[in-house]
């Protein structure tokens, strides 16, 4: 059922926000994003963001602390009014207690096929596990890595020619793709 009035989401990056950007471009009446925030105040998506009119919030954790930094974010969170967060490259693992207060209600999108490859590196492990596909997932966030409930999964095969690089590259296009729909889908729950 859809509700009256699109879901209120924030999106979390740390560099170019390419997902975030197809995220933006596939807005409609089911989400809107209300806040682009990062722990990287010179990440390239915020000025993307910002190009397009969408309110940011940057604050690079290093000097006052995890605790600091998680606080400020939420509150940057509840002051944009939003009900959702979705994570975009966002490459910092959010504590146990930042999770809880947003209890199903924060999804990531994920290079791998889920639950392989939890982490970092996930197309080279793929590539050197001989897998004939990989991948992306989108999952609900928990407090363990990559463990939450898989919402959606996209495969992409694997050639014999392939790099990390250029299975990254046509994995991202079925990010962009899958990303969006399960947002959607997501916060019509």
């Amino acid at each position: 059922m859809t509700s009256a009035r699109p879901a209120r989401v924030a999106v979390l990056i740390s560099g170019r926000g390419s997902n975030m950007q197809a995220l933006v471009t596939t807005q409609d009446e089911s989400f809107r994003i209300v806040l682009v925030a990062s722990d990287r105040p010179e990440a390239a998506g915020l000025a993307w963001a910002r190009e397009h009119g969408l309110p940011t919030f940057a604050l690079a954790p290093k000097g006052i602390g995890k605790p600091a930094y998680e606080a400020a974010l939420d509150a940057a969170l509840r002051e944009a009014g939003a009900e959702y967060i979705a994570l975009a490259g966002y490459m910092r693992l959010l504590s146990d207690a930042f999770v809880a207060r947003w209890r199903d209600r924060i999804i990531n999108i994920h290079p791998s096929l889920l639950p392989r490859y939890k982490g970092l590196d996930t197309h080279a492990r793929a590539i050197a596990a001989g897998d004939a596909t990989g991948g992306c997932s989108v999952h609900v966030v928990t407090e363990e890595l990559d463990a939450g409930e898989v919402l959606g999964r996209a495969e992409v095969p694997i050639h014999a020619d392939d790099t990390a690089e250029t299975l990254a590259a046509r994995v991202l296009i079925e990010e962009h793709r899958l990303y969006p729909a399960m947002l959607r889908e997501f916060v019509r729950r």
